[in-house]
């Protein structure tokens, strides 16, 4: 019966993987460039916005700022890079080194931060700089 079962299944819905970073969108006003759905993406990543709006402005080595749901970067910036460092950032900050799900929690034990996984229970010390 389970093998009818998943015959029966589109491959589509077989393979869609349940974590999915939605791409940034945005425009270019001047020489500022504003990420319209920056909340969007922080809400699939379970991540505080100031944190990853931190990171992303560190790595990006550029100024920026929030505006209701929208970021504004002091430079103009492709939306591929944008996209790139917030991959760097679920790399980092979110998926778990052992099974790669994004299950986990940031913690901070004595001053150390630690990444724990919600599905396989691993725990994974780094060192943020942010």
């Amino acid at each position: 019966m389970l093998k009818k079962g998943k015959k029966q299944i589109p491959e589509v819905v077989s393979k869609e993987e349940r974590f999915n970073i939605p791409k940034v969108r945005g425009h270019i006003e001047g020489n500022k460039t504003v990420a319209s759905n920056f909340v969007e993406i922080t809400k699939v990543l379970r991540r505080k916005t100031e944190h990853v709006l931190k990171y992303i402005l560190k790595e990006l080595a550029t100024p920026g700022e929030m505006r209701k749901n929208a970021v504004i970067f002091g430079t103009k910036l492709s939306a591929s890079k944008i996209n790139e460092k917030i991959a760097q950032y679920a790399d980092t900050f979110v998926l778990c080194k052992e099974c790669g799900k994004p299950d986990t929690k940031l913690t901070k034990d004595a001053g150390i931060s630690f990444l724990k996984c919600q599905a396989c229970g691993a725990k994974h010390s780094f060192y943020s700089k942010i």
